[in-house]
């Protein structure tokens, strides 16, 4: 059986080229979201319930799994660790599947300043006078409320009725919330920018398909500053930067072993 662990648009990509020569899957995806964008596509087993190591491992033993293809988020970094360590355990041959990042194209721009890690950011954001624009995700909006900044900070999320109560009740204000599903394209950000006068907007790197190029062009196009939390380097045995080398790959392995 394959595993497949979903956390990228692009995975329902990589499903539909596997089910071209097989439906012996395995899917995982943590939410119930994730889950109802995969309802047509064909599979033997689904989850859709975050799992930890001790999940990952047991589901490979279970389903007996020989390859599992890890396309989760480029910055869900705990699933990919237990991903590839529930792997080396049982022998299991990974595979990741890699989003492209879009830094490069901006990397000599006085506008892009890329930070390690969120302490990085704030000794950044201490520099902005103004309004800030953030888009990094509900899960991370603590970690900007914990800088105490003097700006007027405007958090950009999903519109869960979840995610919603979960940061009313740290205490962000209805007025700083703009719920709406991403990802938004290059007039939206600029409209966004020119509403609320930003002078910086924060983001992750989570490449076209997750918005990033937009959000980055439309920050230099009106002038305020990009600041992007860069992705981890991660070493992998085996890694695609295509969905289509993905199944490529993956089909010619079945074929060996048939």
């Amino acid at each position: 059986m394959i595993g497949l662990i979903v956390g990228t648009s692009e995975g329902k990509n990589i499903l539909s080229g596997l089910n071209k020569f097989t439906e012996d899957i395995f899917i995982s995806t943590a939410t119930a979201y994730g889950a109802e964008l995969l309802k047509d596509y064909k599979y033997k087993v689904f989850n859709e319930k975050p799992l930890d190591l001790v999940g990952l491992m047991q589901v490979i033993k279970e389903n007996n799994i020989k390859i599992l293809i890890d396309a989760s988020h480029p910055y869900a970094l705990e699933i990919t660790e237990n991903a590839i360590e529930a792997c080396r355990v049982y022998g299991v041959q990974y595979v990741r599947y890699e989003r492209p990042p879009v830094l490069n194209k901006f990397k000599d721009n006085k506008n892009v300043v890329v930070v390690e890690d969120y302490e990085s950011l704030y000794e950044q954001l201490k520099t902005i006078d103004g309004t800030i624009l953030n888009t990094t995700g509900s899960r991370n909006i603590v970690k900007i409320l914990d800088f105490n900044l003097k700006n007027r900070v405007i958090h950009r999320v999903l519109p869960s009725v979840k995610v919603l109560v979960e940061i009313l009740d740290l205490g962000v204000g209805v007025e700083d919330i703009v719920a709406m599903k991403g990802p938004v394209g290059y007039e939206l950000n600029c409209g966004f920018i020119n509403e609320y006068r930003a002078k910086a907007i924060l983001m992750k790197d989570s490449g076209i398909q997750g918005g990033t190029y937009d959000k980055i062009k439309a920050a230099i196009d009106n002038n305020i500053m990009a600041f992007i939390i860069g992705r981890k380097p991660m070493e992998y045995s085996k890694v695609f930067y295509s969905e289509i080398e993905v199944v490529k790959y993956i089909s010619g392995l079945m074929e060996v072993t048939e």
